[in-house]
């Protein structure tokens, strides 16, 4: 690659920091809320909420168990609500 396409892409890089930086934290915040929204609503029949997508849901469980500690301790449950899901 040339020198001029070389530092060109690194002032790419910089601009990209310097406009997206002080969002990083509200993106971040943004996209654990969404992940939150997504654990819901695959949980919800196991929880005892309706779900009108369950049967669309339940083949992602075994996608989502690896995260469902961390899911049910940030929602501030101290130990896990499903009786068949024994993670604590």
């Amino acid at each position: 690659m040339p020198g001029w396409r070389r530092r060109l892409a690194g002032v790419g890089r910089g601009l990209q920091d310097y406009y997206a930086g002080p969002y990083r934290s509200t993106f971040a915040r943004a996209r654990r809320d969404e992940e939150d929204l997504f654990m819901m609503m695959v949980f919800s029949d196991a929880l005892g909420v309706p779900n009108p997508a369950s049967y669309y849901t339940v083949e992602l469980l075994p996608v989502v168990y690896e995260r469902f500690h961390e899911w049910h301790r940030r929602m501030g449950m101290e130990r896990s609500p499903l009786d068949s899901l024994s993670c604590c």
